[in-house]
Order: structure tokens, then C-alpha cells, then sequence
């Protein structure tokens, strides 16, 4: 079973998924692999690793086993450069930034990336990844056109063309450590727009956040900069399990 249909299982199964962002240029393998496991203590479902700026093949290859050996969870690079990969890795979310005003980030950086996942053999999973303000570091660096907060029709039309273009996921992302999470508004409109999962991330530190995101229609909830920030292993199951819609 590949990893995408491990999780679309999971969605089928369980409904709405929390994932864990790392990145593994903020800590040592030993840390993030210590923060994985609280995770899946946590009840998230899946690892996403992976940051806009200092990662490196080798923090990327020693991080993901350490989070492998340590949980056993599903470890997908979110990735933030191609040249930052390894054959450790389950799969990666091979992605376009879509409202990039840099043609490298919608399609430069993943011909140069292709060849060289072809010969590691690792899953690639297609992912539509649309900015939405204030964007954060991710928006800077990708040069994104952050989709403003109120336009609701802007962030459907993106949803579509990512469906209609063959993406077998979405990802809204508001920006990591954002003030505020994309609009449940928007998730709403874009949820019923499209048939692929949908996954948000960027600014959701609370159970509130969690749970509005996942009642929009969220498929998928993300949250990291909160697992960096928070020592309280109460509240990260408390946003887990509001992402997940299931008791604490």
C-alpha cells in the first residue's frame, strides 16, 4: 500500500487526520524524534518534515530516521528545496506553489527534482500548495501572491485548478507562527468545491483553531510551530484531538 492510500484509508476510517510538521533544522534528530513520539502519544496520524530555509540532506536523512525508529509513523517530506532529499524518506509531497510569482516554485524546482526521486524510489505524491495572507517565512521565500482573507473566490478558483490539474491533495497554508489560520469561511467554500483532501496548516495553536478548521472541512490538520513552542503534552493532545474530532 502506498503512503497516499494508506491515508486516504486513514480519512475513510477516521475522518479528519492530524499531521506533525518538523523541521529538522530546529533541533537534533534525538529531539525531533522525542517530539515525534509525544506526537503519536498525541494521536496524530502522519509526519511531515520538512522547512523554508537550513535543511540539508543530512538533517533530512538522520531526522527521518530517527522519527521512523522512534514511532513508526509515515514520515513525507514537505519539502522547502530539491536539494534537500534522501531515500529514507516514505514519500514526498511532490508540490507546486501555485500562487508563486516565481515560475521556479510552480514548476523549476520540480523538473530539477524529478530525475533525481525517479532513481531514490521514493513516492511522490502530487500537492497543489496555495499561500494565503499573511504568508509568513513560506510566502517570502516562495515569493507567493498570498491570497487575501476575504477572497473566498480566488482560493475556490486555486482549489479547482489543483483538482483539475490531477493533484491528488490541497494545501491552504496561512504561514508558519501566522497570528491568525485560514478562514473556516474559506475552508468551507473550498471544501465544497472539490473532491481531493484538503489539508490546512499555519497559525493553528489552539484546540479552537483545530477544531474550526476540521468542521469547515479539513481533511487533513497541520500544526508545527506549536510542537516547537509548547512543553505541555495536555495541550498537544488537546489540539489533536480537536483536529481529529475525537475525545481527549
Amino acid at each position: 500500500m502506498t503512503v497516499m492510500d494508506r491515508l486516504r484509508e486513514m480519512m475513510k476510517e477516521e475522518g479528519t487526520l492530524h499531521v506533525a510538521l518538523i523541521d529538522p533544522d530546529k533541533q537534533t534528530p534525538e529531539e525531533a524524534a522525542d517530539i515525534a513520539r509525544r506526537m503519536l502519544d498525541a494521536g496524530s496520524n502522519a509526519v511531515f518534515i520538512g522547512g523554508s530555509t537550513g535543511v540539508t540532506n543530512e538533517n533530512l536523512t538522520s531526522t527521518t530516521i530517527a522519527i521512523k525508529e522512534a514511532t513508526g509513523l509515515p514520515v513525507i517530506l514537505f519539502p522547502g528545496t530539491p536539494n534537500a532529499l534522501s531515500k529514507e524518506l516514505d514519500a514526498v509531497l511532490f508540490m507546486s506553489m501555485m500562487n508563486s510569482t516565481d515560475v521556479n516554485w510552480i514548476m523549476g524546482a520540480q523538473v530539477y527534482a524529478a530525475p533525481i526521486l525517479r532513481q531514490l524510489g521514493v513516492e511522490t505524491i502530487p500537492m497543489g500548495y496555495v499561500i494565503v495572507e499573511p504568508g509568513m517565512k513560506v510566502g517570502e521565500v516562495g515569493k507567493a501572491d498570498p491570497i487575501k482573507r476575504d477572497d473566498i473566490k480566488r482560493a475556490v478558483a486555486y482549489a479547482m485548478a489543483c483538482e483539475m490539474m490531477g493533484m491528488s491533495l490541497v494545501y491552504f497554508e496561512a504561514g508558519s507562527g501566522a497570528p491568525t489560520p485560514v478562514p473556516p469561511e474559506m475552508i468551507r467554500a473550498i471544501k465544497s468545491s472539490i473532491s481531493i483532501p484538503l489539508i490546512i496548516g499555519g497559525g493553528i495553536r489552539t484546540p479552537e483553531a483545530a477544531a474550526a478548521a476540521r468542521e469547515a472541512g479539513a481533511d487533513i490538520v497541520v500544526t508545527g510551530t506549536l510542537l516547537e513552542q509548547c512543553h505541555d503534552d495536555s495541550k498537544l493532545k488537546a489540539v489533536v484531538a480537536a483536529a481529529r474530532g475525537v475525545p481527549q
